[in-house]
This record gives structure tokens, C-alpha cells and sequence, in this order.
């Protein structure tokens, strides 16, 4: 009984590891936060969002909104640390001919929708600090999107998304860490660092006790957050200092351990719970309205469906011609394109900034660039499922008539 029961529970965990599952719990848990905000039950969907929990002495007394935000994207950034530090010293990233595509696909992704974003929403209030919306990738999503759109596209494609999507969380986590950090506390920035001493030595010496990392983990969580530095940096700094290679007798290394188990929390939990409680805006005709004339919204818009678009694909295409970087064979400039358009899927950390960035801005207007997200996300989804799935085609037509070829030919 109890091992079936284990073996129940290890195959839902490997259910939601996978990426189209991934991206379908986060689209149902936005959706059902939108139902919700558009119904007679948004006051109650209003009053869980808004309900405080924690202790007031460790000013913890957050509401859920705030601990999805705070505490669950941390867990998210722990796994997305794992990935980064796994591709830059044993993956795709590990090698510098193979990594200098994707790294500048991501810098172009980075770049150019922040650059649209300022040209398009200039002068706008808020845009000080709105122009860092359009630049993340939901890696969840546009993976999801992918496996589902793209199942005959070469592996090369999702590595080459894999790749880009990490980079480029990377750059969102520096800007957090640079943008949105308030008043720092001294002390309590002190302790976090010790905090990661310690696991840095831990991990040296090899221990491995849960009941001695997770109170650790915890503890630098809060001395992060007291420090006055966004919350969800200690993730990533974990993360970053999490071994990856194995020792002899391993059957697999701390890192890979780690991101096994709790990436299926992650996608399963963590992230839809952050969507619903964030997702959850009003998108009424005088919302489509105010979002299609409002400065920051169209900015956001125009970063995340051209801006990315244009900046991952035209830094493609001019560091493959002008550098030694090579494009996979298998992966054709049209490819290219395809995913590159998976990049406007911000969704999840572009929803991150704008609640960052907009924190204090004044009416509706956080609400109504959060629509301007969700709408432009699903826009560029869609726009890019079309895409791949007629790349899908073009590739099986391809397959075909070199089996058919070779066939032919051996007869």
C-alpha cells in the first residue's frame, strides 16, 4: 500500500514536471483568477487576495499577494538558479561556441524591448521604472508552448529557448536586485551573507541534511528580506552557490537533486498560486479602453510583442553573421523566428515587475498594464503556436522525403 501510494506520488511529481503541464496549471490558475476579478465574486477573490498573515515583529505580516510574491517566486528562483548555474558549468552554457547564441539572443531580448518600451510609453509617469516590464520570458510558458506547438522542431529549438529564457531571468534577477531594492539595513544584509557562507561551506563539506537547509534557507530568506533587498534574491543566491558536479559514488549531484524535487512544487504550486493572486485584474470594455491609451500600457505592449521579437531575432541573426557563433544545422532561420516570439510570453516575472515597479503608482494603473501583460502574453502565444505548428509541419514534410529518399534509394 505505502509503496504504491510513493509511486502515485512520484508520478504526479513527473506529470508536472513536464513542460506542457507547466504552462497549462499557470494558464488555468490565471484564468480562474480573471473569472473571478470579472464576476459578483471579486470582492471575495479581493478579500483572500488582501488577507494579512505573519508575525508583525519580523515585519512578516504580508498579505498573500505579497508572500506569493515575496516567498513562493523565491522558491521559483531557487529552481531557476539551479538551471542557470547546471547550463553555465556542466550544460548548453558551459561552452563558449554554443552559449554565445542564446546569451545574445537574450541581451537582444533584454535590450531592445526595454529600449521600444521607453521610445513608445516616453515620459509617461511611471515609466521610470515600467521600461523593465517588457523584458522577461516565462520560461514555464514558452516551454509549455513549444512542446505543445513545436513537438517536430529539432531539440535544438528548446535548447536554444532554454538557453535565451535563462539568460534572460538573469537579467530580470539583476534588476530586481538593482532597481527594487529599498533602504538597506546593514545589519541584517550582514547576516544574509554569513547565511550564505554557510551553505557555501555546507555544501563544501558535503552535508546533505534537509534539517539543516531548510531552517538555513529560511533564515536567509528572512535576514534578505529585512535587509531591505527584494526577497526572492536569496533564491538565487542559494542557488548559485548549490555544487553541480557529482562526486564519485553520486548518482546525481546536489543541484540535480534539488531541481528534481522541487520543480514539480514549483510549477505545480508556487507559480499558479503567485498567477491567480496576481493575474486576478478587471478587463472590462473600460479597461481595454484605458489600457490602449494609456502611455505605460501601449509601451509594455509594443516592448513584449515587437521589441522582443525584433531584439532576440535581430541579435541572432547579426551574431551568427558578424562572430564565430554558429547556428545549430538542424535549426532554420525560420526556427529562429518562431521561438523568438515565444520571448513575448512575459507573463509570470513581467506581472513580477509591473507589481515591483508600479508598487506606488497612482489609480488603476497597475491594474490596467497587468491586463496589458496578460493580453500581450496570450497575443504572443498564440501568434507563436501558429508559427511552430507550421514549422512542425515543414519539418515532417522534410523527415518524410529524406526517409522516403533513403528508401528509395536503398531499393
Amino acid at each position: 500500500m505505502i509503496t504504491t501510494s510513493r509511486t502515485a506520488v512520484a508520478e504526479f511529481a513527473r506529470f508536472l514536471r513536464t513542460e506542457t503541464v507547466g504552462g497549462i496549471v499557470l494558464l488555468v490558475a490565471a484564468g480562474i483568477a480573471l473569472i473571478l476579478a470579472n464576476t459578483p465574486l471579486d470582492e471575495v477573490y479581493a478579500a483572500v487576495r488582501d488577507f494579512t498573515i505573519g508575525p508583525a515583529s519580523l515585519h512578516l505580516d504580508l498579505t498573500l499577494a505579497q508572500w506569493a510574491t515575496d516567498g513562493l517566486l523565491a522558491v521559483f528562483f531557487f529552481v531557476v538558479g539551479l538551471e542557470l548555474k547546471r547550463e553555465l558549468v556542466v550544460g548548453e552554457l558551459s561552452r563558449p561556441r554554443d552559449a554565445v547564441l542564446p546569451v545574445a539572443a537574450a541581451i537582444g531580448g533584454i535590450v531592445v524591448p526595454a529600449a521600444v518600451a521607453l521610445a513608445v510609453g516616453r515620459g509617461a509617469p511611471g515609466m521610470d521604472q515600467a521600461w523593465t516590464i517588457p523584458v522577461a520570458t516565462d520560461i514555464a510558458f514558452a516551454l509549455g508552448v513549444l512542446a505543445l506547438a513545436g513537438r517536430s522542431l529539432p531539440s535544438s529549438a528548446r535548447i536554444f529557448l532554454l538557453g535565451l529564457a535563462v539568460v534572460d531571468d538573469l537579467g530580470a534577477i539583476i534588476l530586481i536586485a538593482v532597481l527594487f531594492t529599498g533602504g538597506l539595513q546593514l545589519l541584517a544584509l550582514a547576516a544574509a551573507a554569513a547565511l550564505c557562507g554557510l551553505y557555501a561551506l555546507l555544501q563544501h563539506r558535503r552535508v546533505r541534511s534537509p534539517l539543516i537547509y531548510v531552517p538555513l534557507a529560511l533564515a536567509t530568506w528572512v535576514a534578505v528580506h529585512e535587509a531591505g533587498v527584494h526577497a526572492t534574491i536569496a533564491g538565487v543566491a542559494l542557488a548559485l552557490l548549490t555544487r553541480v558536479r557529482r562526486d564519485d559514488g553520486e548518482d546525481e549531484s546536489p543541484a540535480i537533486r534539488l531541481e528534481h524535487r522541487l520543480q514539480p512544487f514549483s510549477a505545480g504550486f508556487c507559480v499558479p498560486v503567485f498567477a491567480f493572486l496576481a493575474a486576478g485584474v478587471p478587463i472590462g470594455v473600460p479597461v481595454l479602453a484605458e489600457m490602449l491609451s494609456e502611455p505605460v500600457s501601449q509601451a509594455v505592449i509594443a516592448g513584449l510583442l515587437v521589441g522582443k521579437v525584433v531584439g532576440i531575432f535581430g541579435a541572432s541573426f547579426l551574431v551568427v553573421k558578424l562572430t564565430p557563433a554558429c547556428r545549430p544545422r538542424d535549426l532554420r532561420w525560420r526556427d529562429v523566428l518562431a521561438v523568438s516570439m515565444l520571448g513575448g510570453v512575459g507573463f509570470t516575472v513581467s506581472l513580477l515587475m509591473t507589481e515591483l515597479s508600479l508598487a506606488d503608482a497612482p489609480g488603476p494603473l497597475a491594474e490596467t498594464v497587468k491586463a496589458s501583460v496578460l493580453i500581450a502574453s496570450a497575443a504572443a502565444a498564440i501568434l507563436a503556436a501558429v508559427v511552430l505548428v507550421g514549422r512542425s509541419r515543414a519539418h515532417r514534410r522534410r523527415r518524410g522525403r529524406a526517409t522516403y529518399g533513403s528508401g528509395h534509394a536503398s531499393a
